[in-house]
């Protein structure tokens, strides 16, 4: 357990903490956290990882953007469910990246674990777009995506960040929960 993994992990609770409670400070305390789980996993040769994180620190920018145009009643995004269309087309592209991105990192790179780290890192993008745009899906496959990790990180002994990954499945619990209260007042 690195000091550069303690406070990673600690920015990220905070962060999706105030993702669950929808507030737009989730995204710059993101950002800070991204950025230094991309150092941590440059370290660890975990490229498809670095690689996530890269473009997860310009999704907190996108994020943070959607999260304070006003297009609400309360001045902000609203939550909604994304469309059928948009769920099978998102999957769809998650699913072609893993496989260009596993197939890449296997080829041409020292990667550990190229193909699920692959795999997780496509869906991970696609939770997290869906996030920025406040659909509430992100958190179904954020509890997958989570559980998924938890067990990536544990097998090669990242405890503490497997334990952040299990507390983040906790947290997308929370999410689902909160959000789907959202929508009540809007039906």
């Amino acid at each position: 357990m690195s000091p550069l993994e303690i406070i990673a992990s600690s920015l990220g609770v905070i962060a999706v903490w105030l993702t669950v409670r929808q507030n737009p400070w989730c995204w710059p305390i993101g950002l800070a956290m991204v950025s230094l789980y991309a150092w941590f996993f440059l370290e660890a040769k975990l490229f498809s990882q670095v690689l996530l994180h890269a473009v997860f620190a310009l999704l907190q920018l996108y994020g943070w953007w959607q999260w304070t145009r006003a297009d609400g009643a309360h001045g902000r995004r609203n939550v909604s469910w994304a469309s059928m269309q948009e769920m099978l087309i998102g999957l769809a592209c998650a699913a072609l990246g893993a496989l260009l991105l596993g197939g890449l990192m296997a080829r041409y790179t020292e990667a550990l674990f190229p193909w699920p780290d692959a795999a997780l890192t496509a869906f991970s993008l696609l939770a997290q777009l869906w996030m920025a745009l406040k659909r509430v899906q992100c958190w179904l496959l954020w509890i997958a995506v989570d559980v998924l990790y938890i067990g990536f990180f544990a097998h090669q002994t990242y405890w503490l960040t497997a334990g952040l990954y299990g507390l983040f499945t906790l947290l997308a619990i929370m999410g689902l929960r909160e959000w789907r209260l959202a929508l009540a007042p809007a039906r």
